[in-house]
């Protein structure tokens, strides 16, 4: 990740084939020494299911509490719309952004949930986080209503 220089934000770029392709990119976080909790949205992601290569659906919602490093947010807009075309199953795409980001970012905690649309008619959620949340660290609820279909 390019801590200096940045190579897609101002600049027209056309995303990546896959989600090992993509750039991730950070910028110094501006109160490394404050506590705060930052959270991105993604509500409309997809990727393909790896067996039948139909497309899946999720609500991504991705918070962290940031150390020395924001991620850019065109960068991981491209990296998450890299998935599109990308086969893998819930649980892993979800695991893998998650871990992707604390490799890259260093944070001093990140959650991520994946509120997948139902598949087989069974709704898929996938939760995964780098440990227990910092002391003090105000972590409101993720804001996605249980999947509950018609009922």
């Amino acid at each position: 990740m390019e801590e200096t220089h940045l190579t897609q934000l101002g600049r027209e770029v056309r995303g990546f084939a896959s989600p090992d392709e993509a750039v991730l990119e950070r910028v110094p976080n501006p109160h490394p020494d404050t506590l705060y909790l930052a959270r991105f949205t993604a509500p409309e992601f997809t990727s393909l299911c790896p067996v039948t290569g139909q497309p899946d659906f999720a609500h991504i919602v991705i918070d962290y509490a940031p150390a020395d490093w924001l991620v850019e947010s065109k960068s991981l807009k491209l990296y998450l719309s890299s998935f599109r075309n990308h086969g893998a199953f819930h649980e892993d795409c979800t695991v893998s952004i998650g871990r992707r980001l604390a490799t890259e970012l260093a944070p001093r905690w990140l959650r991520i949930g994946g509120y997948w649309y139902p598949r087989g008619g069974i709704p898929i959620d996938v939760f995964w986080q780098t440990g227990p949340a910092p002391e003090g660290m105000w972590l409101p609820d993720q804001g996605v209503t249980p999947y509950r279909g018609r009922g």
